[in-house]
């Protein structure tokens, strides 16, 4: 059934035309990976590259986050990738709050078909949008330098358990090479929790605001 569920939500997204990003797309990116990924990588939206390919984090950034996901002992082909918003923002601008609630509600299908143990939240919206979702105000997530690399053992969506660790976007630390020690950090993290070898407490979810 999730594999039905999510050739559908691909073909929904292909051909969106629900905002107004889709009149400057070269082709959407709905992400890729394993449905049955215990880990799922989520960045804020796609650029230059990715829109030409059609493929979440294929340009520099993304890269980045293939070599740090390799030095870790993972592969792309083990985690399922995506974003939030699925078209890419003229010259890589932020993605406005009105392009976010146009695309949200893909997202929170693939993370509901996927079901991952651990969600990797890449930059500022990403954690903003999904720790959201998980019943955080908005003011408790709105910098990802107070919460990077905070673990939350949370509800999404009210009825999914899952881990949510934020942790800097790797476009940043092409421009500031010393948060690449940060983010590589924080995803270690997030695969040992998801292999079971980094034991969190179930506890409320303020508990990790400190």
């Amino acid at each position: 059934m999730s594999q039905i569920e999510y050739e559908q939500l691909v073909r929904e997204i292909l051909s969106c035309t629900k905002c107004p990003l889709h009149r400057y797309r070269r082709r959407p990116v709905p992400g890729e990976g394993r449905l049955d990924a215990e880990i799922m990588i989520v960045g804020e939206a796609p650029g230059e590259k990715e829109d030409e390919q059609g493929r979440p984090f294929v340009g520099p950034a993304g890269q980045l986050l293939t070599k740090i996901l390799n030095s870790l002992g993972i592969s792309r082909e083990q985690v399922y990738i995506t974003n939030v918003v699925k078209c890419r923002p003229p010259e890589n601008r932020d993605p406005t709050p009105e392009e976010i609630k146009s695309c949200l509600p893909y997202l929170i299908r693939q993370i509901l078909i996927i079901r991952p143990k651990v969600i990797i939240c890449l930059g500022r919206h990403s954690a903003r949008e999904i720790l959201k979702l998980c019943g955080l105000r908005e003011s408790e997530v709105s910098q990802i330098s107070k919460i990077r690399g905070k673990i939350f053992n949370v509800k999404f969506m009210g009825e999914h358990d899952v881990t949510v660790v934020p942790t800097y976007h790797p476009a940043a630390a092409l421009y500031n090479p010393r948060l690449r020690t940060y983010i590589a950090e924080d995803i270690k993290k997030a695969i040992e929790i998801a292999q079971g070898k980094h034991r969190v407490e179930r506890s409320s979810i303020l508990d990790y605001l400190g």
